[in-house]
């Protein structure tokens, strides 16, 4: 499978994962008897100072919740982006999505321990399948028996991109 589109369906796994966590986080309702009733109607009643702001320990778990979901989406968009550079210059994309992969087993880990194995599945599938997206950018070039294009190749087809965008300006106006 080509790095392209191991990389696209990495970012639509990634998007789900979004979608999944947005809708269940914000349509949540305590339904495990009284005692969770009752956490939840303490953190959502308790107000304290925290640098200066008043906030309830609900307002950092909704919080918190919404900013992982919204990593979710953050991740899709950049993967989906890393797949269009993927078509050009896969060799160049290697060292970001080993970061990624990096982060989403990391998300692994804190997940099992912290919360429950359903969201990690979605995890481990991304880093999975950033892993193979890695594997075939190392092996694309020279698979196809031509190698790495030079700093010279990748100039040459970035200009080639950038024709009918505009004028250049020069060094002395940047």
């Amino acid at each position: 499978m080509k790095t392209v589109i191991l990389l696209r369906i990495a970012a639509v796994v990634a998007l789900v994962q979004f979608c999944a966590h947005t809708t269940l986080f914000m349509t949540y309702v305590p339904r495990h008897g009284p005692d969770e009733v009752s956490v939840v109607q303490a953190m959502q009643s308790h107000y304290f100072s925290f640098s200066g702001s008043l906030r309830s320990y609900w307002d950092m778990y909704l919080g918190y919740g919404l900013f992982s979901a919204f990593n979710c989406l953050l991740e899709a968009v950049l993967l989906w982006q890393l797949a269009g550079i993927a078509k050009n210059f896969s060799h160049l994309i290697r060292p970001i999505v080993a970061l990624f992969i990096a982060a989403n087993i990391g998300y692994t880990i804190l997940v099992w321990k912290y919360f429950f194995p359903l969201p990690s599945y979605f995890d481990i599938a991304i880093a999975i399948l950033l892993g193979l997206a890695i594997a075939t950018a190392s092996g694309s070039a020279t698979a196809s028996g031509r190698s790495r294009p030079s700093v010279d190749d990748e100039q040459r087809q970035l200009e080639k991109e950038s024709v009918g965008r505009g004028p250049e300006l020069p060094d002395s106006h940047r």
